[in-house]
């Protein structure tokens, strides 16, 4: 097995290249009318094209039938991949949670349980794939391709840590985004691995120098990776993770973004 990438959340933000290219909407001229509005929404012109963001969020997941707090903080390094941390209670104990995709190893870790291996790797990716609503910049690269589905939908296709990507997003006639589907690789109560629908429907945005992303969200799917175990009694998509279904998030700050 690929033995897992030991680095924290500041080593991942560190290791961020920087680059100066602004955001010109005038790049965007063969893009579909849509794709367009919504990155012309999402950044600002000359805001730099960022490939790495960092997030703290807060805000309720399910554990079985019951909803916990929790906080968590979080770096998309999209060249490399994503390290999520967060802390939460059950029965008054901590619970400490750590989901990972860095240079092509994925890992899920709650407390002492830990899941690997190129199934939860897989998933993992396609988690990165469906938070590129919080770094729009990478949706501006030539290798994207878009479609328009719909008066309010378009569609983006592209190939990104390795695995193939479809993201949907729904946007509003002002341009901001209402929702993002794609089709992530999981396994929900100890089925097969299989691509199913993931996503979320955002409910605010703000923006934080010069892009406009969710800052709170409900998510979820009907397939993911069971982070206790295949016996585990939830009925959520993903039992004890933000972003997913029946769950709430709330993006708290960014606190710079590298390009």
């Amino acid at each position: 097995m690929t033995k897992i990438q030991e680095i924290s959340l500041d080593d991942l933000w560190e290791s961020a290249s920087i680059a100066d290219r602004p955001f010109n909407p005038e790049s965007l001229i063969n893009l579909p009318n849509l794709a367009r509005r919504y990155l012309e929404c999402a950044i600002a012109p000359g805001t730099i094209l960022a490939s790495t963001v960092r997030l703290w969020m807060h805000g309720e997941m399910k554990f079985g039938k019951d909803w916990h707090s929790f906080k968590a903080e979080e770096v998309i390094c999209w060249d490399r991949g994503m390290i999520w941390q967060v802390t939460t209670l059950m029965n008054g104990l901590p619970i400490l949670g750590d989901d990972r995709i860095v240079d092509g190893v994925g890992e899920a870790k709650w407390n002492t349980l830990q899941r690997s291996g190129e199934d939860i790797t897989r998933s993992c990716v396609g988690r990165v794939h469906s938070e590129s609503m919080w770094l729009p910049s990478v949706l501006c690269r030539p290798d994207i391709s878009w479609a328009e589905l719909s008066a309010s939908q378009v569609q983006a296709t592209f190939t990104a840590l390795g695995e193939p990507a479809k993201i949907t997003l729904t946007v509003s006639n002002q341009g901001i985004l209402e929702q993002i589907k794609v089709d992530r690789w999981g396994s929900l109560k100890g089925e097969a691995f299989h691509y199913s629908d993931f996503g979320g429907i955002v409910e605010d945005s703000g923006t934080f120098e010069g892009y406009t992303i969710p800052t709170q969200l409900r998510g979820g799917g009907s397939s993911a990776v069971n982070a206790l175990s295949p016996r585990a009694t939830s009925s959520t998509a993903r039992s004890i993770k933000p972003s997913i279904a029946e769950s709430q998030a709330r993006v708290d700050h960014i606190m710079k973004v590298f390009s």
